[in-house]
């Protein structure tokens, strides 16, 4: 029975409906509390779905917001400050996807893929709030992360009374989301199994995808052949999970699963956005290279009124989340209330600069021309605008020897630098990573972070591009200058005491770099265990080690120009070609490997 009730927000008034049960098209109900005014007029309604809880959401109401590094901060209250909500006019829904707190019914595998779409589930639950005396008919949605995704999901299936939704930080493509250039990012076990400052799933009813479609014996199988991997079986959790998958179902699916295809491309929204034309508004703050990509994929796939807004860093926001409430009540005020306020009329992309700290606006993105130049990497740690001239007899390679974190807590890097930029220097876009490298094993991981360094030494990350050595293939086609494509299809052995080019794709950023500051690189298969970006992070944003000892040659002479390619805005190309070739080039940057 549903309980009905009114609770006290500081001074406000708040009508709340508890465990409302909405019946789905195959007879599964969801679970849903709703929040409103205490009048009994109809109101639009925002729609807030995830599977982590809605008795997790309703501590937005007794929380205050959280920022990183709080130990109080968790990750999966992401539907909104329902107070606001409820003081702006809407009834705030927030409810249990199938198999999951609540509500009724299984979910298998990530997203529920394999068993019934939640895309259907949404509409059903969209058409049914609609309908509902306290609503008037006009439906948005709101929340971030796992939330967000679940707006595209739902635009996708276009229900008639979704009229717009607003979209922050969401995850795309799947496989990116899980799988950095092939290699694993922790993060998502932590959103599914409660991790690191991460409350996870609300367990109820869900399946392991992998274990549904595979006999035990074939999957038994599966799971040795995944444990041969030496970073795979270094690594105590994975091992864990893999011969324990109970109640670790949905990571038990990633790990399962490190190759792109149609196990991933079924799970994209992107594939399915092309259905959508009711209008979007896309926001993500820099910091955040994977989905920030995948904001910029599903800008450019979206075909109704769209906006893209790119934030400032740092990359994660407060929990109970209340940052972009202000913009969102903007955009719903237009397209659920009918009150022209002006939005409609600014420029569809804006885009915050790091170090100018001004925000560009443009229709497009990226907001202005760019133009990719090169900056090569040169002995005694140097990155120039020319290349090395001298063979490798003359500038040897610079190298590093990682031991697996198993035996070791160091992590080696080696780092070029530019010398102090003479004017400020705008970089926006994506860009690559050049890299010619003898490896004495069959994979490694080449993970490479990009900082502005100031004069006193400060400094912060601008970007960052990962790739798995196996998974060096591109896609010719699709590849252009400053943005490589790697299908991720298969992983293909690399010859130990082979020379390769590697390319990494660096993911989209937008930074001045002021006079004085350096723009500095540095190049590891590990991730440093602490840093000053990953103190922002919750514990478990990193990426799996190598699980093996490897020793890594980076070549850049004459015949292997190992280089960045970085999307210079044109004003920023032509002030450096007006300078004198000895001045445009950096001087000396710091030393090589550490």
């Amino acid at each position: 029975m549903t309980d009905f009730h009114t609770i006290r927000a500081g001074e406000r008034t708040i009508a709340v409906r508890k465990d409302l049960r909405v019946p789905m098209r195959d007879g599964v109900e969801l679970a849903v509390d709703t929040y409103e005014g205490p009048d009994a007029k109809p109101r639009p309604a925002l729609i807030a779905m995830s599977a982590y809880g809605k008795e997790l959401q309703a501590l937005a109401l007794t929380t205050p917001p959280q920022r990183r590094p709080s130990p109080m901060w968790d990750g999966c209250i992401e539907a909104g400050d329902i107070a606001r909500v409820v003081a702006e006019d809407y009834v705030h829904v927030i409810g249990d996807m199938r198999g999951t707190g609540d509500s009724g019914g299984v979910m298998i595998g990530n997203y529920n893929f394999g068993g019934v779409s939640q895309g259907q589930d949404l509409y059903d639950l969209i058409e049914w709030v609609a309908a509902q005396p306290w609503c008037d008919g006009n439906v948005g949605m709101i929340g971030i992360s796992y939330f967000g995704s679940m707006q595209v999901l739902a635009a996708a299936e276009r229900p008639p009374h979704l009229k717009a939704i607003f979209v922050s930080g969401g995850h795309y493509d799947f496989y990116e989301t899980t799988y950095h250039g092939g290699v694993m990012w922790f993060m998502p076990r932590a959103a599914r199994e409660g991790r690191g400052g991460d409350s996870g799933i609300a367990h109820t009813n869900v399946k392991s995808r992998m274990r549904e479609v595979h006999s035990p014996e074939e999957l038994k199988k599966l799971v040795d052949e995944r444990l041969n991997d030496p970073d795979v079986a270094a690594w105590p959790n994975l091992v864990h999970v893999l011969t324990y998958p109970k109640n670790r179902e949905f990571w038990f699916d990633i790990v399962m699963n490190p190759l792109d295809g149609a196990w991933y491309e079924e799970r994209n929204p992107i594939t399915l956005a092309e259905n959508i034309d009711i209008p979007v508004y896309l926001q993500i703050d820099q910091g955040r290279g994977w989905t920030l990509d995948g904001h910029i994929e599903l800008f450019d796939v979206l075909k109704g009124p769209k906006k893209l807004e790119i934030g400032s860093y740092p990359p994660m926001q407060s929990r109970p989340w209340v940052e972009e409430h202000d913009t969102m009540f903007r955009w719903y005020e237009y397209w659920l209330k009918g009150i022209d306020n002006g939005i409609m009329d600014e420029p569809a992309v804006s885009t915050f600069v790091e170090g100018t700290r001004e925000v560009v606006t443009s229709a497009q993105w990226p907001p202005k021309e760019i133009e990719y130049r090169s900056l090569y990497l040169r002995p005694r740690g140097k990155l120039s605008f020319e290349p090395e001239p001298l063979g490798a007899e003359y500038a040897a390679p610079d190298g590093f020897y990682q031991a697996p974190l198993t035996v070791t807590d160091e992590v080696r890097m080696l780092s070029w630098s530019t010398g102090p930029f003479e004017a400020p220097t705008e970089l926006i876009g994506t860009g690559a990573a050049h890299l010619f490298a003898e490896i004495d094993q069959t994979d490694t991981n080449f993970i490479l972070r990009l900082w502005d360094e100031t004069p006193g030494g400060s400094r912060q990350l601008i970007t960052s591009g990962y790739l798995k050595a196996s998974h060096r293939e591109l896609d010719e086609e699709r590849t252009t200058e400053g943005n490589p494509y790697h299908p991720h299809t298969r992983a293909v052995p690399v010859e130990p005491g082979k020379t390769e080019e590697y390319v990494l794709r660096l993911y989209p950023f937008a930074a001045t770099f002021q006079p004085g500051h350096r723009l500095v690189v540095e190049l590891s298969n590990n991730e440093p265990l602490a840093d000053d970006h990953n103190a922002l992070l919750p514990p478990d944003a990193f990426h799996l080690p190598v699980g093996r000892p490897v020793t890594h040659k980076i070549y850049r002479d004459a015949a292997h120009p190992s280089r960045l390619v970085l999307p210079f805005t044109t004003t920023t190309a032509a002030a450096a070609d007006a300078r004198s070739r000895p001045s445009a080039t950096p001087r000396t940057g710091s030393s090589g490997g550490r």
